[in-house]
């Protein structure tokens, strides 16, 4: 009688992962998108214009080069007839390959040198903040009003992820994407934003607001956005820095300039610790 076959521990262990993946996608399908966001902000539509931009030359190019090989390989092909070329070079082409990249960089380098050069002018703010990493959460400090506070991680998002905390993290909204201190900003004004951190690397990323800027010990970064949409818009820190990377989100309310002076004056009523921190 023929034994009977076993599959090896690691095939087994990957049909395991292959097979619970499958179980899930019906409900953990996160948002995914086949090009970066537009974003809310004056900077972020620009640089996504950029970005289309320098993909359709890239289209445009592939288009004309993979036209020509294509071409070249049917209507030139041995079982027509078509004797090949007997020379070694060609001047002209080897002009026309090096001229026509060089004239197509130097054209895309004038509205990029624009926007990166916007990108780093954050003179004459409305407010400024200062954030500083910790592991793992933020403290941001508003300059123009005396103020400062801690942000973590939501209590909800806490709980759920805990193994044995019996919760499912796919019922919690906006799970690991939620504080409990969000930045709160008007909108309409120019907000800039000086980074640094407390002990290790981290890195400040909001999408929509077409901000990554990297948060260094000893070292003062800066950035800036002005957001032209009232709404929440959240992000993480983008680099790794630590056990508990995933578990720094960010989170930035944009409000009119009403409900931002109600904010400041309830947040100093409520909590007269919280100017202090």
């Amino acid at each position: 009688m023929k034994a009977r076959w076993k599959p090896k521990p690691m095939l087994r262990q990957l049909v395991l992962i292959l097979t619970s993946l499958a179980a899930t996608t019906s409900t953990a399908r996160a948002d995914w998108g086949l090009n970066m966001p537009e974003g809310v902000t004056e900077l972020s539509k620009e640089t996504y214009d950029l970005h289309m931009l320098i993909f359709w030359v890239c289209v445009w190019i592939g288009v004309v080069v993979f036209g020509v090989m294509i071409y070249s390989i049917f209507a030139h092909r041995k079982s027509r007839g078509v004797t090949p070329a007997n020379f070694s070079h060609s001047t002209m082409a080897e002009v026309l390959w090096t001229a026509v990249p060089v004239v197509i960089l130097l054209a895309l380098a004038v509205p990029t040198a624009k926007t990166l050069v916007r990108l780093e002018d954050s003179r004459d703010p409305d407010l400024t903040i200062v954030a500083t990493g910790y592991q793992w959460k933020w403290h941001y400090r508003y300059q123009d009003e005396d103020m400062g506070f801690y942000s973590t991680l939501s209590l909800d998002s806490l709980e759920a992820r805990r193994k044995q905390s019996g919760i499912d993290p796919f019922t919690v909204e906006n799970y690991l994407l939620d504080v409990d201190n969000p930045v709160v900003v008007p909108v309409g004004k120019k907000v800039r934003l000086l980074l640094t951190s407390n002990d290790v690397l981290h890195a400040w990323w909001v999408p929509d607001l077409a901000i990554k800027k990297d948060a260094i010990p000893g070292i003062i970064n800066e950035t800036w956005f002005k957001a032209e949409q009232v709404g929440t818009y959240r992000g993480q820190c983008a680099e790794l820095c630590g056990k508990d990377h995933g578990y720094m989100p960010i989170v930035v309310e944009v409000v009119d300039e009403d409900a931002y002076r109600a904010w400041v004056d309830t947040r100093k009523a409520d909590d007269p610790q919280f100017a202090a921190r």
